[in-house]
């Protein structure tokens, strides 16, 4: 692990000036970040979950109320302070992370310049299709747990697919991005090289082929 800081000094008034797709994208960001903790192993009930489960959910609300309202001070400040316990390691106690999205963006990135939310924006739902079949009852929790959905006369199956449509209706509705040509990326010539190069984690429900991770960027497109 790099430098980290000891204290952060957070202070939504430096965040006024920023243009609102930049602190969409960022808190997105904020948002994978903490999936991408969530849905590692285990899956057993533990605080770092609920307290994940929480910080999820104010993020998605305040993302909500900062798109209605953009100059909102609370609402600035909520996320802040979210994306602080997303990054902090908190909750990241008793888990083994992932990060498989941000793994594929990150070369992504490097590749086409896209700015870091939003190629996650588009990859993260894609991702969750491929996988959710691996990790049935973690992402069924998702979907009753964040996404507020009423499991009654539903199987677990199809919880899990009505967490990831919620995820990808929620980041259709923040103008995020749904698929790489949205985001200027015009051809699919750098997706093999993106996919031999991008890191291979262990997986949080199932650990991806560089084909797999092709196959994903081919549908993202």
């Amino acid at each position: 692990m790099g430098a980290q800081a000891d204290i952060a000094m957070l202070d939504p008034a430096y965040t006024m000036s920023l243009p609102m797709t930049q602190v969409i994208s960022g808190a997105f960001d904020t948002l994978s970040h903490c999936m991408e903790t969530y849905f590692g192993k285990p899956e057993e009930n533990n605080l770092s979950d609920d307290m994940n489960e929480a910080i999820m959910r104010s993020v998605i609300r305040n993302m909500r109320v900062l798109l209605d309202d953009p100059q909102n001070y609370e609402a600035r400040s909520e996320l802040m302070w979210a994306s602080a316990m997303g990054e902090n390691s908190i909750l990241k106690i008793g888990k083994i992370t992932d990060f498989q999205a941000h793994q594929i963006e990150h070369q992504l990135g490097a590749y086409t310049d896209c700015n870091h939310g939003r190629g996650l924006a588009v990859i993260h739902p894609v991702l969750y299709r491929h996988i959710y079949k691996e990790g049935l009852s973690r992402f069924a929790r998702f979907a009753a747990h964040v996404w507020d959905i009423d499991s009654s006369g539903k199987s677990e199956t199809e919880m899990a697919l009505a967490g990831i449509d919620a995820l990808a209706a929620f980041i259709k509705e923040m103008g995020l991005p749904t698929t790489f040509r949205e985001m200027g990326i015009t051809d699919t010539q750098c997706f093999q090289a993106v996919a031999d190069s991008t890191n291979v984690t262990a997986g949080c429900c199932k650990k991806l082929s560089h084909e797999e991770i092709y196959q994903i960027l081919m549908e993202a497109f």
